[in-house]
């Protein structure tokens, strides 16, 4: 149960839906997925989307309850683990199972995760049926040394075609992921992902810096020293080189890791989040925040469908933020987009903080917002330290 949910935050209202599934592990992943020979008989496809079904209903009545009336959806993200897995008629059935519980807004942005070799025309073709409008695509590097480094299993090349792929079935809105600084990585291999990713034709690419997660297999391979770990002068070399290529090519920084050719291009589902909108999050795992109260469910898949049958939101947590810890996250999300910080959003301590950072280079003061510099970029994290105190 989550006893101080109590209404709406005013703010844009989107939907999160994990699936935790995936064929097999990639050594530098931490979230919350499975394989099927980790769960076994305990969960399945269909016991998930059961339960899911089930959340989906729960919010909705619980919702019902609030001041406010239910605002009507603006953005769907189904992520994961593998959402591919599911197939395109499985996850039409997930976005029916949001429509007969939630309006959607008109025009409204629907996007899916998809491992590149899970998918083909055919399944582009009836995901676009089946009402997504966006497409996000794992594509990591262009290297088979690399992706092997990574323990991904699609082959090199496989992410174009796909993204290919989704454009000629009618996606005008497809994403490809990078991931940058993995061991082994050079130069020379970065900048054949970035030309792979350029020939696809995408409209948005995210680029992500290898942060080596405690407790992953790649982990444990750099505390044996069998690999090295990231270096910090290296990843930002390779952020400078992502950015100058991106950017010569009409995709432009929205947010610091983020890059789109166009306004309509920018992904409105992550907005919401680092807007300080509400979503509910549903599916094992998954994070909620509405109208400054934030829950987590339950991980495993089997208890997580066990606790939607015993009524009630699955929360395996919850927390209602202080004004303080609100303003924490309104700094530390905002700062990172190019629409940068209004100046009057920070307290005075955080104002004067401003003052440093711009003397120092790290930002700019346009009008009545703070705006980070390319140097602020690199060190985006340093900033939101500096202005936090």
């Amino acid at each position: 149960m989550v006893p101080a949910l109590r209404d709406f935050g005013g703010g844009a209202f989107g939907i999160y839906i994990h699936v935790p599934f995936c064929a097999t592990r990639c050594g530098y992943c931490d979230f919350n997925t499975y394989t099927a020979g980790e769960l076994g008989t305990s969960a399945s496809p269909q016991s998930w989307f059961e339960a899911l079904r089930g959340e989906l209903s729960t919010a909705a009545e619980r919702f019902a309850d609030f001041p406010t009336p239910t605002p009507a959806v603006e953005t769907v993200f189904v992520g994961g683990g593998t959402p591919s897995l599911l197939g395109a008629d499985g996850l039409a059935n997930v976005l029916s199972a949001i429509r007969d519980n939630f309006t959607l807004a008109p025009g409204a942005e629907v996007t899916t995760e998809s491992n590149p070799e899970s998918t083909s025309p055919e399944f582009f073709e009836r995901l676009l049926a089946g009402g997504f409008t966006r497409v996000s695509l794992g594509m990591q590097s262009a290297a088979a040394h690399v992706l092997k480094i990574l323990d991904r299993t699609h082959t090199p090349g496989r992410a174009v075609s796909a993204a290919r792929e989704a454009r000629a079935a009618g996606f005008e809105h497809v994403n490809l992921d990078l991931i940058y600084g993995t061991p082994g990585e050079t130069d020379a291999d970065l900048d054949a992902s970035l030309d792979a990713v350029l020939s696809a034709g995408v409209d948005h690419v995210s680029a992500y810096s290898l942060i080596v997660e405690d407790g992953t297999a790649l982990a444990r391979r750099v505390r044996r020293g069998e690999l090295p770990a990231p270096d910090d002068d290296v990843l930002a070399a390779r952020y400078e080189r992502i950015d100058n290529r991106l950017s010569a090519a009409g995709l432009h920084w929205y947010e610091v890791s983020n890059w789109a050719a166009n306004d309509a291009a920018r992904c409105r589902h992550n907005l919401g989040y680092w807007d300080g909108g509400d979503w509910l999050g549903a599916g094992p795992g998954a994070h909620s925040h509405v109208g400054g109260v934030r829950w987590w469910n339950v991980k495993h898949p089997a208890r997580y469908a066990d606790r939607v049958t015993l009524g009630g939101l699955p929360a395996a947590g919850w927390e209602a933020l202080t004004a303080d810890e609100q303003y924490t996250e309104r700094v530390m999300l905002t700062v990172r987009l190019r629409t940068g910080l209004p100046l009057a959003d920070l307290d005075a301590a955080g104002r004067e903080a401003a003052a440093g950072v711009v003397a120092d280079g790290l930002a700019v003061q346009q009008g009545s917002r703070l705006m980070l510099t390319d140097r602020g970029r690199l060190l985006a994290d340093g900033v939101v330290r500096t202005l936090l105190g």
